[in-house]
C-alpha cells in the first residue's frame, strides 16, 4: 500500500506536476506574447510621435519662410508659393488628424490590452507614421523648390533694418540740428513743422515690414532719411541764411539809392534826345522817369516788408521779398541804362554810320561764303534769306534822308539783319554737322 500509495502518489504527483508545469508554460508564453505586442505597439507609437513632431517642425519652419517671402516679394511666384503652402496645410492636417485619432483609439497602458488590440494599434500607428513621413518629405521638397524665392526675400529683408536705422539716425541728427538753431535764438518754426510731419512716417517704420511690406518700408525709410537730411542741412544753414538776408538787405537798399540817383539823370538825357533826334528815336523812353520812380518806391516798400519778416523770423517771406525787390530794381536799372545807352549809340551812328553798315555787310558776306562752301549753287533755303538781308540793309541805308533821319530805326534794322544772318549760319552748320555725324 505504501508502495501503491507511494507509487500512486508519485504518479499522481507526476501527472499533477506535468499538468501544473504545462499550464505555467502556456500562461507564461501568452504573457510574453502580449508584452511583446504591447512593446511593438509602444515602439510604433513613439516612432509616429517622432514623425508627427518632425512634420510639425518642418511645417513651422516653412511657414516662417513663406511669411518672409510674402512680406518681401509681391511677385506672382511668391503668391503661387503661398498658395502651395496652404495646400500642404490641408495634407498636414489630414495626416495629423489620422495620427491623433489612432493614438486616441488605443490606450497602450491599459492592463487588459490584448495582443490583437496591440497589433491593431501597432499597424495603425505604423500607417500614420508612414503618412506623416511622406507629407514631410513632400514638404521638404517644396521648401527646396522655393529656395531661390526665400534667398531673394531674405536679401530684401536684410535691407530693411539698416534702412530704418539710417532713417532714425537721420531724424535724430535733424532734431539735434534744430535744437542747436533754437538755442542760438532762431525759432525755425518752418523746420520744426517739417520735422513734426515725419512723426507718422516714423510710426509706420516702427510697425515694420510685416505690416507695411518690405519694399514700401525701405522706400519710406529712404524718403524719411532724405527729408531728415534736408531739414538738418537747412537748420545748419539757417544762421548763414540769416546773415545773407541781412547782407542782401543792405546791398539792395544801397542799390535802390544808387538807381534813384541815376534815375534823376534820365530827364536831362531825354531832353538831349528830344533836342537832337527825331521823335521816333526817343518817344518809347518818355515814361522811363515815372516808371523808375514808381518801381523804386515799390522796391523800398518791399525792403521794409523784408525787414519786418526778418525781424519776425519769417525766413521764407523774407527771401521771397528780397527776390521781388531784386527783380524790380533790375527792371528799373535796365530802363534807366537804356536812356543813356540810346543817346550814346545814336551819337556814334549819327557821327559815322559806315562802321555799322560795314559790320552788317561783313556778316552777310561771311554767311554767303559759308553757304557756297562745297557747292556750285547755294541752297535756296539759305540764299533767299541772305538776299533779303542784303536788300533790307540797302533800304535801311537809303532811309537815312532828311535833316533828322530816324537813326534808331536804322540801328534796329541793322541789328535785325545780323540776327537773321546768324540764324542762317547756325542752320547751315547744324545741317552739315548732322551729315558728318551720319
Amino acid at each position: 500500500m505504501t508502495a501503491i500509495f507511494g507509487g500512486g502518489g508519485s504518479g499522481s504527483g507526476g501527472r499533477d506536476g506535468g499538468g501544473s508545469g504545462g499550464g505555467a508554460r502556456r500562461w507564461g508564453g501568452l504573457f510574453r506574447s502580449e508584452a511583446a505586442a504591447r512593446a511593438d505597439a509602444q515602439a510604433a507609437k513613439d516612432a509616429a510621435a517622432a514623425a508627427f513632431y518632425e512634420l510639425d517642425t518642418a511645417q513651422r519652419g516653412l511657414r516662417l519662410s513663406i511669411e518672409t517671402i510674402t512680406a518681401a516679394d509681391p511677385s506672382p511666384a511668391a503668391r503661387e508659393a503661398a498658395a502651395g503652402f496652404e495646400a500642404f496645410g490641408q495634407r498636414v492636417d489630414q495626416a495629423s488628424t489620422a495620427y491623433i485619432n489612432t493614438v486616441d483609439a488605443y490606450d497602450l497602458d491599459r492592463d487588459d490590452l490584448d495582443s490583437s488590440a496591440a497589433a491593431r494599434a501597432r499597424d495603425g500607428l505604423t500607417r500614420a507614421k508612414g503618412e506623416l513621413e511622406r507629407v514631410r518629405a513632400d514638404l521638404e521638397r517644396f521648401a527646396q523648390g522655393i529656395g531661390p524665392l526665400l534667398a531673394r526675400a531674405e536679401s530684401r529683408l536684410a535691407e530693411v533694418a539698416p534702412a530704418v536705422e539710417r532713417a532714425r539716425q537721420g531724424l535724430l541728427a535733424a532734431s539735434g540740428a534744430l535744437d542747436a538753431v533754437r538755442a542760438s535764438g532762431l525759432r525755425a518754426d518752418g523746420l520744426a513743422a517739417r520735422l513734426a510731419a515725419l512723426s507718422p512716417e516714423l510710426t509706420r517704420l516702427n510697425q515694420g515690414a510685416a505690416q507695411h511690406g518690405v519694399r514700401e518700408t525701405v522706400e519710406r525709410a529712404e524718403r524719411v532719411l532724405r527729408e531728415a537730411q534736408a531739414i538738418r542741412s537747412d537748420a545748419e544753414g539757417l544762421p548763414r541764411q540769416v546773415a545773407d538776408i541781412d547782407k542782401r538787405l543792405v546791398s539792395l537798399r544801397t542799390r535802390a539809392e544808387a538807381i534813384t540817383t541815376r534815375a534823376a539823370g534820365v530827364g536831362p538825357v531825354l531832353s538831349e534826345l528830344r533836342r537832337r533826334y527825331s521823335a521816333a528815336c526817343w518817344q518809347d523812353l518818355q515814361e522811363v522817369p515815372d516808371r523808375a520812380a514808381g518801381a523804386v518806391a515799390r522796391a523800398e516798400a518791399g525792403l521794409r516788408e523784408v525787414r519786418a519778416a526778418r525781424d519776425e523770423q519769417r525766413w521764407e517771406d523774407a527771401l521771397a521779398g528780397l527776390a521781388t525787390v531784386r527783380t524790380l530794381l533790375a527792371e528799373v536799372d535796365e530802363a534807366v541804362s537804356a536812356a543813356g545807352d540810346r543817346l550814346r549809340r545814336l551819337d556814334e551812328v549819327s557821327a559815322d554810320h559806315s562802321g555799322e553798315v560795314e559790320r552788317t555787310r561783313f556778316a552777310i558776306r561771311d554767311a554767303q561764303v559759308l553757304a557756297m562752301a562745297g557747292r556750285s549753287v547755294p541752297d535756296p533755303r539759305h540764299a533767299q534769306p541772305l538776299d533779303e538781308a542784303v536788300a533790307r540793309l540797302d533800304r535801311a541805308v537809303s532811309g537815312l534822308q532828311g535833316r533828322h533821319p530816324d537813326w534808331w530805326r536804322f540801328l534796329t534794322e541793322t541789328e535785325a539783319v545780323r540776327v537773321v544772318v546768324a540764324g542762317v549760319v547756325r542752320a547751315i552748320r547744324e545741317e552739315r554737322g548732322g551729315r558728318a555725324g551720319r
